[in-house]
């Protein structure tokens, strides 16, 4: 049953709506500014791209973290101020960051901002509750279109702010804009109702149950698991290898943003296509674009084009497919929606972060080659176990 304070006029509704859209924008960014700039934080601090390789690591694995530890308390507690307090330490990480003496203290703030990222899933948890219906996927893919715009900005301001200003003014201006999304959701964020009564440990423990019980579940985000392979991994290097292969710097690195986020124009007809279809043709059309990006990818030691190319694809395969897969979790157990984002979250974010290890670690020792052969191998396993082939859970109508 929605939470009474939830509920409301269409109006209330749609002002609600747009402050959750302006919160995932500016929450998607903070985990992103770094991906331009690496090879310049690399080159102030003497590291290597192994070395700085563990920024983006710890992010992603922050995120897991959060999801994993704190996005369950969602369904336990008031949202209200489980929200706020989160995003308040955001920034506070973010401020740690613009200061960061050393790669060290850079990655330890680094992992602090991945975790309380997650507060996203939260937000997704809430957005599924107040739409009808008929029209979850297409909220969803909505509240997924701001966190796609809030990455592509912070990839492109990353880029300019560094080679303008010093990477470090990325987190200065990071910081003002998390500043002024607390003091809105402190004047407009309503208060919830918790779901369930359960202890910590208990509560931590069903989300275990819940996804021993559902196989659609389990299917879905094992797909989403290979896919973050696939996505953490080119984000993790490829300021490191566009500047190695095609010798640009951080502001090039940081217009591939624009083609890196394509996935914008997909969410939504991709949600709409969900409410009509189901997820089964979503997803395939999804993993198939990656794979298709991957080929791209193979090529871009001869032209930065496939660069482009494949990031395209990327970025709408991904898309495509996470918003088919949250949408049918959601769907899945609508009394435990904050632990279903949980389980989603956590296969999507730990696949980043396993992504981004494997491939700057590669990508040190191998090449950019060895980066591909990883992420086609993960994206093809992730259509065999969409066909049954590799046998994960059971297909679902949402």
């Amino acid at each position: 049953m929605p939470n009474s304070s939830l509920t409301g006029t269409a109006l209330d509704h749609r002002a609600l709506n747009a402050l959750f859209i302006a919160a995932a924008f500016v929450i998607a960014g903070g985990i992103h500014y770094q991906t331009p700039m690496l090879a310049t934080i690399a080159a102030e601090f003497q590291a290597s791209p192994a070395a700085v390789g563990w920024i983006p690591t710890l992010s992603f694995g922050g995120m897991l973290v959060g999801v994993a530890l704190l996005v369950p308390l969602g369904d336990r507690i008031d949202k209200r101020w489980l929200i706020i307090s989160m995003i308040t330490t955001l920034g506070v990480a973010q401020v740690v960051m613009s200061v960061a003496p050393s790669i060290t203290v850079l990655a330890a703030a680094s992992l602090v901002t991945g975790i309380c990222s997650s507060v996203g899933l939260v937000f997704i948890s809430i957005v599924v509750e107040i739409a009808p219906h008929q029209h979850r996927g297409r909220a969803v893919g909505t509240q997924l279109m701001a966190m796609f715009i809030g990455i592509l900005f912070a990839r492109i301001a990353g880029g300019l702010i560094a080679t303008h200003l010093g990477w470090r003014w990325s987190y200065v201006f990071s910081t003002g804009m998390h500043l002024m999304l607390v003091l809105a959701l402190l004047a407009r964020l309503p208060h919830t109702r918790a779901t369930t009564q359960m202890a910590y440990r208990d509560l931590l423990w069903s989300i275990f149950t819940i996804f021993r019980q559902h196989g659609n579940v389990r299917r879905a985000v094992a797909i989403q698991f290979l896919l973050g392979i696939c996505y953490g991994g080119f984000w993790a290097v490829v300021a490191p290898m566009l500047a190695t292969l095609h010798h640009v710097g951080p502001t090039e690195a940081g217009f591939m943003g624009i083609p890196g986020a394509a996935g914008i124009l997909v969410a939504r007809p991709a949600g709409r296509w969900m409410d009509r279809s189901g997820a089964v043709p979503v997803v395939t059309t999804g993993v198939c674009i990656m794979i298709a990006a991957w080929l791209a990818f193979g090529f871009a030691a001869t032209s930065i084009v496939f660069v482009v190319a494949g990031a395209i694809l990327l970025d709408c395969g991904l898309r495509t497919a996470m918003v088919a897969n949250q949408t049918l979790v959601n769907a899945s157990v609508p009394d435990s929606r904050a632990r279903a984002n949980t389980i989603f979250g956590m296969h999507v974010w730990c696949g980043n972060a396993v992504g981004a290890f494997l491939t700057s670690t590669a990508f040190a020792l191998y090449g950019w080659l060895a980066v591909c052969a990883i992420a086609m191998t993960a994206s093809v396993f992730a259509l065999l176990i969409h066909w049954g082939v590799v046998p994960i859970g059971r297909a679902k109508a949402a």
